[in-house]
């Protein structure tokens, strides 16, 4: 009867310490926005990795800022394919993926041809399929994964993503900073 007792309160722990991380890692996606719609396409995007923030830009105005999701391990350009890192520097939209396993998603230009030249130097694989996606389409659309957590992604809330989606063309400038 003790030995019975013990194993349900291990089971009753384990569930509490799965809620528990449960709420680590998901949180409520934010409420869309309340400003008016973007109207035409946006002519950049600025995204600063240490501040977690994109920035959409047209005719020089900021017109929307959103916190972002990098990879899971943001410090540094991003090197080779695993590192976890998000690549610096200037890139264009090069593709837009409606049915991608993330909800929307386009393409970053990366890598380019000096990321190219590095790797083939250094005998490795420099990574791609770098992209600003919403968030994994098995977690629904209400739901953020919190910290960072792609593979060298831009993540954003589903709601964003679609008002992003809305607002950039493919070439759209993305300039991506430390």
């Amino acid at each position: 009867m003790k030995r019975l007792a013990r194993i349900f309160s291990a089971l009753v722990m384990l569930a509490f310490l799965g809620l528990g991380a449960a709420w680590f890692y998901f949180a409520p996606a934010p409420t869309p926005s309340t400003l008016p719609p973007i109207i035409g396409a946006v002519d950049r995007i600025i995204i600063e990795k240490a501040a977690r923030r994109m920035v959409l830009v047209q005719d020089g105005q900021e017109l929307r800022a959103y916190r972002i999701a990098l990879g899971f391990s943001p410090l540094g350009d991003k090197e080779r394919q695993g590192d976890g890192r998000t690549p610096e520097g200037l890139f264009r939209i090069d593709r837009r993926n409606d049915q991608s396993a993330y909800h929307l998603s386009l393409g970053l230009d990366y890598p380019q041809l000096e990321d190219r030249a590095r790797a083939q130097a250094g005998g490795y694989d420099p990574g791609g399929d770098i992209m600003i996606h919403g968030q994994p389409n098995a977690v629904g659309d209400d739901v953020v994964l919190k910290g960072d957590w792609t593979a060298g992604c831009i993540a954003v809330s589903n709601a964003e993503m679609r008002e992003i989606w809305a607002a950039t063309d493919a070439d759209t400038l993305v300039e991506v900073r430390p």
